[in-house]
């Protein structure tokens, strides 16, 4: 983690920069997008249909978690990208420590309150009496390992922003590669069902938790744990936290979507439909995650030259990550139209939750092509620390837009107005992303654009 790492961000070309940050993140992401599914189709095919709705039902509260856990890392990520562009190595040291401790704070505190009324909880999300139960079981081990969860992402996130993405690509990997081993022993041989998947993943992270913490202890990295780096900074907080506002406001709508979502499939479909949607939001979630990998390849190079005031930098990165990212969406577009049976199988053998899911992913990605347009664009406000049209950005497709459609479609179109809601939102999306973008250009083309210094 030495400066000549850092400072590369500012000198080599953009296209290798961001092929060597970007391959890593994706492999990273994806390997994280599949330890979830590796629990999906475990948790289908080893205990049941109804144990996959259950697992559905919990997507709220692990949306709520990961908020407050972007929140802190996110933000922390980004704040240290800016502040390497302007040479700021003492107070990015400060960054690092505040990632551990409100991370801390924040995921101990979730998990007492949300453990106090779980039952509750899930029962308002659209647990029903057969689903309740395992989504109950997965979710209290889950809890317990929340601070855990918190610390991994939120340390592997500096990581890699701070000029290491092989590595933070290795932590990923490792969880993945734990998760996959442990997860068949704890399900089947051991027969615990969905709390031994959630063992697993908790078991999976802490040990990559630990090997991050190794390479933060050491003093001879650029970025280490040192005396006073701990202790509460407001200032430090209050820029990495409203910098990383937008990912948290995001999963915060996303956690209500997401009840939504499963309150209209059971008025409309029952438990089966929300076992489809929890296999059509796996599926998606694939390629979300290898945009969301580029953005993380793009977020260092992005905020290192922002800070640094090389904006045609800046803006080269963003039309590459830009282009990329739209060819994933339209693959997996393509994808799901042509063979979406296929896809969905692999998660369950029962034909009925088969065809429900499979109808479900061809709706779900008729505007899948510019989704990858409008995440990247939102990621890249983020990364250039602009909290507001990041936040507008990440609120407008899931409040604006996505729940007046969930609140009115399904009246109309029962099951099939809930899976038309996500595209009709999707494209709106996309269209106030673009003007946002066109804004910010003819800003930057007349010389608006300015950085801000944190000391």
């Amino acid at each position: 983690m030495d400066n000549t790492n850092a400072q590369l961000l500012g000198t080599e070309k953009i296209g290798k920069l961001l092929k060597t940050y970007a391959f890593p993140a994706i492999i990273a992401m994806t390997a994280s997008s599949l330890y979830n599914i590796i629990d999906s189709i475990f948790i289908g095919q080893g205990v049941g249909p109804m144990a996959i709705s259950g697992l559905a039902i919990t997507f709220p509260i692990m949306n709520l978690s990961a908020a407050f856990g972007t929140l802190v890392g996110a933000g922390a990520a980004a704040l240290i990208s800016i502040l390497l562009g302007q040479r700021n190595y003492e107070v990015a040291n400060k960054v690092l420590g505040n990632v551990m401790t409100l991370n801390t704070i924040i995921g101990v505190l979730f998990t007492i309150i949300t453990l106090s009324f779980l039952n509750p909880i899930l029962e308002f999300f659209g647990a029903s009496e057969n689903t309740l139960p395992y989504a109950s079981s997965y979710m209290r081990i889950n809890l317990l390992g929340n601070a855990i969860t918190h610390l991994y992402f939120g340390l592997n996130a500096v990581l890699r922003s701070s000029g290491h993405p092989k590595r933070a690509m290795a932590a990923t990997i490792l969880t993945v590669v734990l998760n996959a081993i442990l997860d068949p022993i704890f399900i089947f041989v051991l027969d615990m069902g969905v709390q031994g998947a959630a063992i697993a993943t908790v078991l999976a992270q802490t040990v990559s938790l630990v090997w991050l913490l190794s390479i933060f202890a050491n003093k001879k990295e650029m970025l280490h744990f040192r005396k006073g780096v701990f202790s509460w900074d407001s200032r430090i907080a209050r820029e990495s936290l409203s910098i990383g506002l937008a990912p948290f406001l995001m999963n915060v709508a996303s956690c209500f979507v997401v009840l939504l979502i499963n309150q209209q499939l059971k008025t409309h479909g029952g438990d089966l439909a929300i076992g489809a949607y929890g296999i059509v939001n796996r599926i998606t979630f694939i390629f979300l995650m290898i945009v969301m990998g580029l953005n993380q390849g793009m977020q260092p190079i992005a905020g290192y030259n922002y800070g640094a005031g090389q904006f045609s930098r800046v803006m080269e990165v963003l039309k590459k990550t830009i282009f990329w990212a739209s060819a994933v969406t339209i693959f997996g577009f393509l994808l799901g139209m042509i063979c979406p049976s296929v896809l969905v199988s692999a998660f369950t053998s029962d034909e009925e939750l088969i065809a429900i899911a499979a109808r479900g992913l061809r709706l779900v990605l008729l505007a899948f092509p510019v989704v990858g347009f409008q995440i990247v664009v939102s990621s890249f406000f983020q990364s250039l620390g602009m909290a507001n049209k990041a936040i507008f950005m990440s609120l407008s497709r899931q409040l604006l837009f996505l729940i007046p459609f969930l609140i009115f479609m399904p009246g109309l179109l029962g099951t099939d107005g809930v899976w038309l809601s996500m595209p009709m939102a999707d494209g709106i999306s996309a269209v106030v992303a673009g003007v946002l973008l066109a804004g910010f250009m003819r800003k930057l083309k007349k010389g608006e654009v300015k950085t801000k210094q944190i000391d």
